[in-house]
């Protein structure tokens, strides 16, 4: 149930609202002056604050401005006898979310305190997205065997220019963090990588979603759109599972490799993109090429540099470090308390083949973190990822 404040000098107004608001099913406090108002503010959790601009002490503008430095995400609605525009607009260039004046219609009132609460869940929903989204898009990468020192020294040489990049490697390997490193250190990296992956779009689709499409291009096309490749003007172009792209869809972007052009579908228009391209793909594209399912000509467009993510049972010395890194993400992300995996637990999951590789040991941390106690035990490993 939402917690509301109203702070006003005048107890009638105090009693109307909060008459309205708890029949409404709110929880309401009370603050006859701005000094009360903000001590309660400072000592409590308020999803809506109502306030009075004009009072003794400490006027409504007054609360506001302190209440907002100290908390920047606190939604205010002032409420005056005496608004003028000029006042509402103040009060919202301070911070407020909305300005009533009195005499309060209730309507109004009712309708405010929804927007208000509404905006407030938003806000929580977009700060959790974020952290989540932050914690996805981490793009270290995680290890210090030979295998990945050698990536990671390759990334380093490789960054810096505008080569095109080819990443091969079994699924779940972790081909798409190497692309996303590359952007991280290239001079690009200011603006976006953009991600395709061209196994989850239909043949019929792959061309619009790439190059964008003109309006009426065909029936659903109500309205213009771009494609991922005028979307990374500027910055990284990452093609995932290439292998699985159509024919005629490789042609389109072999011509755009080329040529650094594109024509949207439907359009004459020829459009000049400056995009870096990274590509990845779990299948080997020479036998592609072989059975005609993949274009020779796009793979040496591709492959100006070629990379192999190694499969986890070639690097088993870094599963104790991933598994650090895995569980630190994996609580914050969560909400959990951390938990210590035992020597033993790391032996009996090192001696594991992996076939999922790092996204089967994400799974598997999470999973342990999930089912197991304070520590988790090599019983656990047994009972939870072995049997």
């Amino acid at each position: 149930m939402s917690r509301i404040l109203v702070i006003d000098d005048e107890r009638s107004i105090r009693n109307s609202l909060r008459d309205v608001l708890e029949y409404e099913k709110f929880n309401v406090d009370e603050a006859e002056d701005g000094i009360r108002g903000l001590s309660a503010i400072n000592n409590n959790n308020y999803d809506l604050i109502f306030c009075d601009i004009k009072m003794p002490k400490f006027d409504g503008i007054e609360v506001l401005e302190a209440a907002l430095e100290k908390n920047p995400e606190l939604v205010f609605v002032m409420i005056s006898g005496h608004g003028t525009v000029e006042t509402a607009v103040d009060a919202i260039k301070k911070g407020a979310f909305d300005f009533i004046q009195k005499p309060i219609d209730l309507n109004r009132l009712l309708v405010t305190v929804r927007n208000a609460l509404e905006k407030k869940d938003l806000k929580e929903e977009t700060k959790t997205l974020k952290r989540k989204i932050s914690s996805k898009k981490n793009t270290d990468i995680v290890g210090e065997s030979d295998a990945i020192n050698e990536i990671k020294a390759l990334i380093e040489k490789v960054a810096q220019t505008d080569a095109r990049v080819l990443i091969t490697g079994e699924n779940g390997t972790g081909k798409e963090l190497i692309a996303r490193q590359i952007h991280k250190q290239s001079t690009r990296n200011k603006n976006s990588f953009i991600e395709v992956n061209c196994a989850a779009i239909p043949s019929e689709l792959i061309e619009s979603e790439l190059f964008g499409h003109e309006k009426g291009a065909f029936t659903s096309a109500h309205k213009l759109r771009k494609g991922k490749f005028e979307q990374a003007i500027g910055g990284t172009l990452f093609l995932d599972e290439i292998g699985d792209m159509s024919l005629s869809a490789q042609a389109k972007v072999l011509r755009a490799l080329q040529e650094k052009k594109i024509t949207r579908v439907g359009g004459e228009k020829e459009l000049t993109v400056d995009v870096r391209v990274l590509a990845a793909t779990n299948k080997n594209l020479k036998e592609e090429i072989a059975k005609g399912n993949f274009r020779e000509d796009l793979y040496h467009r591709l492959s100006v540099i070629l990379i192999e993510s190694p499969a986890l049972k070639t690097r088993k010395d870094d599963i104790e470090l991933l598994i650090n890194f895995f569980t630190e993400d994996i609580c914050k992300e969560q909400g959990f308390t951390s938990k210590e995996f035992t020597t033993k637990s790391i032996e009996a999951l090192s001696n594991y083949n992996w076939p999922g590789n790092i996204r089967e040991l994400r799974n598997v941390t999470e999973r342990l973190l999930i089912l197991g106690e304070t520590q988790i035990t090599e019983d656990d490993v047994n009972r939870f990822v072995l049997r």
